[in-house]
Order: structure tokens, then C-alpha cells, then sequence
């Protein structure tokens, strides 16, 4: 079982930058690939980015592709995504989740999720 909680989001302007956090449980996280989602207002929830367990492996939505960084510290069961050059279409609620095979894009190969953090960029 592992339980995530993200933390970072807030409001920001369009060409800033935000690093949200996601905070995991349990002795296993290394295992894990971990991946972030967003779901903006009256859309469904997109793939952003994922990582392996062991960082070397990185994968990114073409949207994201160049302004977010995608990294992990399992020193500290920790997963980061680094968000610089934001646009206002880049406001949504960002989920991070983990699951205990090789990394995806696709959310529903996901066992875990967090509850989501707001990120909102004005323009």
C-alpha cells in the first residue's frame, strides 16, 4: 500500500514557475514508477509525465515537453515536477500516482493516487 500526498500547487503568472511535491509512504517506494496527471475544469485527466524507479528513465506529454522536469529523490520517497515557462492553459488540478510496474502514460495502469494539488496560472 502506498499513500500519496502532493503539495506546491498555488496561483502563479503565465511565464513563472512552480515545483510541486508528492510525499509517499511506505519502505517500497523505490519500486515504484510514479507519474503525474492533471485535470483541468470540464476536461478529462491528461498524462503530464512519469519517471522509472530509478530516475533514468523519463517520458513527457508533447504539451509539457521542454518547460516541466520530471524527478525523484527515494532517499526521501519523494517525486517532483518542476513546472517553469506556465501558461494559463497549464491550470488544472495535478495528481501524482505510482504503480508497481515499468513507467506509463497511461492513467488507468495506475494503482495509487493522491488527492491533487490546484495549480492556477493567470495570464
Amino acid at each position: 500500500q502506498v499513500q500519496l500526498v502532493e503539495s506546491g500547487g498555488g496561483l502563479v503568472q503565465a511565464g513563472g514557475s512552480l515545483r510541486l511535491s508528492c510525499a509517499a509512504s511506505g519502505r517500497t517506494f523505490k519500486t515504484y514508477t510514479m507519474g503525474w496527471f492533471r485535470q483541468a475544469p470540464g476536461k478529462e485527466r491528461e498524462f503530464v509525465a512519469a519517471i522509472s524507479w530509478s530516475g533514468g528513465t523519463t517520458y513527457y506529454a508533447d504539451s509539457v515537453k521542454g518547460r516541466f522536469t520530471i524527478s525523484r529523490d527515494n532517499a526521501k520517497n519523494t517525486v517532483y515536477l518542476q513546472m517553469n515557462r506556465l501558461k494559463p492553459e497549464d491550470t488544472a488540478v495535478y495528481f501524482c500516482a505510482a504503480r508497481s510496474t515499468i513507467a506509463s502514460i497511461i492513467e488507468t495502469l495506475y494503482d495509487y493516487w493522491g488527492q491533487g494539488t490546484q495549480v492556477t496560472v493567470s495570464s
